[in-house]
C-alpha cells in the first residue's frame, strides 16, 4: 500500500521535525546537564555515563530493524509508535526520584529514548522521500537534517539553559510537550508501506545476541575502572563480549534474512566511509568531557558550560550546504579529511587544560565552532561516498548500517571518553609523569579534574585520525572515482 496521491505540507514537516528534536535537541542534552543530574539524583558518575550513552546505543542496535518493519507494517503507525515511546522515555528520565528506584528509572527511560529515535527518524526521512518531490524534496531534506544536526548543536545551550532556570526534570518535560505537538501535526498523514509488504522477519537471534555483545561492552567500559580491571566481573564482561560478537558474526552470515548485511562490506569504498562515520561520530565523547571539566574544575553552571557551544550550532546549520559543494567540486575523499582536521585541531584546542580559565574559555568557542565546521564538511560527502556506491537492490541496507555507525560511534565514544575522564578524576593525586611533562597553572585543587578531561579528550583525538586513516586507505580521489564509475 504505497500511497502517491498525498502530498506533504510544511505542517507534517514541522512535525516530523519536532519529532527528531525530542532525541537530538532534548534526550542528547544529557551530555551537558549529567553532572547535575549525577548531584541531584545521588548516582555515581559511572552510571550516570552508561545513561548518557545508553539511548544512541539503543537507537544503533535497533535503528536498522526497525526501518525495516517500518516498510512492512506501515510508516506511520511506527513513526507513532516512536513518539510514544519518546514520551514514556522522558516521563521517566524527568520523573526519576533520588534514591533506589533513581537507577532504574533513568536507565529505563534512557533505552526508551533511544528506541524512540530509532522508530521515528528513519521513518520520518522515508516518508519525506515518499510525499515530496523535486525541489520540495530537497527543501523538506534539508530542513528535516537541520533538525538533526541543529538539534544536537544546541543540547548542550539548550539542556543547560532549562536546567540552570527550571530544573533539569523539564527539559524532559518539554520533550514530553514537543512529542505530543508532533503527534498533532502528523495526525493527517495516510498510512503507507511498501508495495507488496508481507510479513517481516526479524532477526531476533542476531538482534539479542548483537545486544548482549554492546551491552557487555559498554559496562566494562563505563566501570571497569570501578570494579578493578582484574575483577572476575570485569574479566566475564569481557568474555560475554567476544564470545556474543563472534556468534554474532556467524548468526548473521548464516542468516537469510540477517539485520547486518556483512556482504556490503565487500565494497571497500562504503566500508571506509562506514568507519570513518563511526569514528567522526565517537568524537561527540569530546562535549561531555569538555562541558563537564567546565562544571567540576571551573565551577560554570551548566548554562555558562552550555553558552560556550553556540559557535558549534551557528556554524553547523551555516555551513551544511558546503559540504555538498565541497562534495560536487573535489569529490569525497578530500573534504571528509578536511573535515576530520579541522576537528583535530579542535581537539587539541581544546586540550589545553593546563591554562588559565579565562583563556580556555577563548579556546572552547573558538573549539566548538571548529567542530561544528568540521561535521559541516563532512557529513554529506561520508553520506554520498558510503551509498553512491551502492547498487540500488542495497541502498536501503546501506543506509541502515551507515545509520547504526553514527549512533553506535556517539555511544561508544561518550562511554570510553567519559569513562577515561572519570578514571583519572577518581585518583586521590595527580597523575605524575603527566605533570611532569606538562605545567598546569593557577588553582592545583583540580588539577585531577584537568588531567582527567586532557586524557579523555586525546582519546576523540585518535577517534578523528582513525578518520583520516579509513579515508585515505579506502575512498579514491575524484578523479579515481569518476573512472570507477
Amino acid at each position: 500500500m504505497q500511497t502517491t496521491t498525498y502530498k506533504g505540507t510544511d505542517k507534517v514537516l514541522i512535525g516530523f521535525i519536532l519529532a527528531v528534536l525530542t532525541f537530538w535537541l532534548f534526550a542528547n542534552s544529557m551530555m551537558n546537564v549529567s553532572p547535575v543530574m549525577t548531584e541531584k539524583l545521588g548516582m555515581d558518575a559511572n552510571t550516570m555515563n552508561i545513561a548518557v550513552s545508553l539511548a544512541a546505543l539503543f537507537s544503533g542496535i535497533f535503528i536498522v530493524v526497525i526501518g525495516g518493519l517500518a516498510d512492512s507494517i506501515g510508516r506511520v503507525k511506527t513513526f507513532k509508535i516512536g513518539l510514544y515511546l519518546a514520551i514514556a522515555g522522558s516521563l521517566l528520565v524527568g520523573l526519576s526520584p533520588k534514591g533506589s528506584l533513581a537507577v532504574p528509572m533513568l536507565l529505563t527511560g534512557r533505552a526508551l529514548q533511544g528506541l524512540s529515535a530509532a522508530f521515528v527518524m528513519p521513518t520520518s526521512l522515508g516518508m519525506i522521500k515518499i510525499f515530496w518531490e523535486g525541489k520540495e524534496r530537497q527543501r523538506a531534506i534539508s530542513l528535516w537534517s537541520i533538525g538533526t544536526f541543529g538539534g544536537s548543536g544546541l543540547s548542550s545551550l539548550t539542556g543547560g539553559i532549562i536546567a540552570s532556570s527550571l530544573g533539569w526534570r523539564w527539559i524532559f518535560f518539554f520533550a514530553v510537550i514537543v512529542a505530543i505537538i508532533a503527534l498533532y501535526l502528523t495526525k493527517e498523514l495516510p498510512e503507507n508501506k511498501r508495495e507488496g509488504a508481507g510479513k517481516y522477519k526479524i532477526d531476533w537471534g542476531g538482534i539479542i545476541v548483537f545486544m548482549i555483545a554492546m551491552i557487555a561492552l559498554q559496562i566494562f567500559i563505563t566501570n571497569g575502572n570501578k570494579l578493578g580491571w582484574t575483577n572476575w566481573i570485569t574479566i566475564v564482561l569481557v568474555a560475554i563480549t567476544i564470545v556474543f560478537g563472534y556468534l554474532f558474526v556467524r548468526v548473521e552470515k548464516r542468516s537469510p534474512y540477517a539485520f547486518v548485511d556483512f556482504g556490503l562490506f565487500k565494497n571497500k569504498i562504503f566500508t571506509g566511509a562506514t568507519l570513518a562515520n563511526f569514528f567522526i561520530n565517537g568524537t561527540s565523547g569530546m562535549l561531555i568531557v569538555s562541558l563537564t571539566l567546565m562544571q567540576r574544575g571551573a565551577q560554570f553552571s551548566a548554562m555558562e558550560a552550555g553558552l560556550l557551544t553556540l559557535g558549534f550550532a551557528i556554524v553547523v546549520i551555516l555551513f551544511i550546504r558546503v559540504g555538498e559543494k565541497l562534495l560536487q567540486r573535489f569529490g569525497a575523499k578530500k573534504p571528509i579529511i578536511w573535515g576530520a582536521l579541522i576537528i583535530c585541531v579542535a581537539i587539541i584546542l581544546l586540550m589545553q587544560t593546563q591554562i588559565m580559565t579565562g583563556q580556555y574559555v577563548v579556546l572552547a568557542v573558538i573549539a566548538y565552532s571548529l567542530f561544528g565546521l568540521g561535521l559541516a564538511f563532512f557529513a554529506t560527502p561520508a553520506t554520498d561516498a558510503a551509498l553512491s556506491n551502492l547498487p540500488d537492490s542495497q541502498a536501503g541496507s546501506g543506509a541502515g548500517i551507515f545509520k547504526m555507525a553514527s549512533s553506535l560511534g556517539t555511544s561508544f565514544g561518550v562511554a570510553i571518553a567519559a569513562g577515561i575522564y572519570t578514571a583519572v578524576v577518581s585518583r586521590t593525586e595527580p597523575i605524575g609523569w603527566l605533570s611532569n611533562i606538562i605545567g598546569f597553572v593557577g588553582r592545583q585543587d583540580n588539577v585531577v579534574i584537568r588531567q582527567g578531561a586532557m586524557l579523555g579528550l586525546a582519546f576523540c583525538l585518535l577517534l578523528a585520525i582513525l578518520v583520516i586513516v579509513s579515508v585515505s586507505t579506502s575512498i579514491p580521489d575524484k578523479k579515481k572515482t569518476d573512472n570507477v564509475k
